[in-house]
């Protein structure tokens, strides 16, 4: 199967999205929109653009919980701030699901959901990728 991938961002949990930016602003980097809570992740975003590279953007992305038992809420109380996860874009979504699938990969989404930005995304089980938790993203 040949796609495209691209690292579209690194995701980064915070306890507060100003606490979480700090480094990014220190260093020269400015946020891009506005932030986004998406509810049903129970999390809040805020993304700095490293730089654009043939038409393909990488990002730092903050994530705040909107509570304690949100999967972020979680993440921080067990190992503290830190990188969370790596976002990975792809050609075709459904497609790389279906694929990885296929190949006894475990997906905690086997369909894609809505994620911040009303981008389209699916998680792979870390149990499958050597303890990372990768997102897809469909470009």
């Amino acid at each position: 199967m040949k796609q495209t991938i691209t690292i579209d961002h690194i995701g980064i949990a915070s306890n507060s999205l100003d606490e979480g930016s700090r480094f990014w602003k220190l260093i020269g980097l400015t946020a891009k929109g506005e932030d986004d809570r998406v509810e049903d992740q129970g999390v809040v975003t805020r993304f700095f653009p490293l730089g654009q590279v043939e038409h393909s953007e990488t990002n730092i992305e903050i994530l705040e919980p909107t509570g304690p038992e949100t999967p972020i809420g979680k993440f921080l109380q067990k190992r503290g701030p830190g990188i969370q996860q790596l976002c990975l874009a792809v050609d075709n979504l459904e497609a790389m699901i279906a694929h990885l699938i296929a190949n006894g990969i475990n997906m905690i989404d086997e369909t894609p959901r809505k994620g911040a930005h009303d981008s389209m995304i699916a998680f792979v089980h870390p149990k499958s990728t050597g303890g990372i938790l990768i997102e897809l993203k469909q470009r």
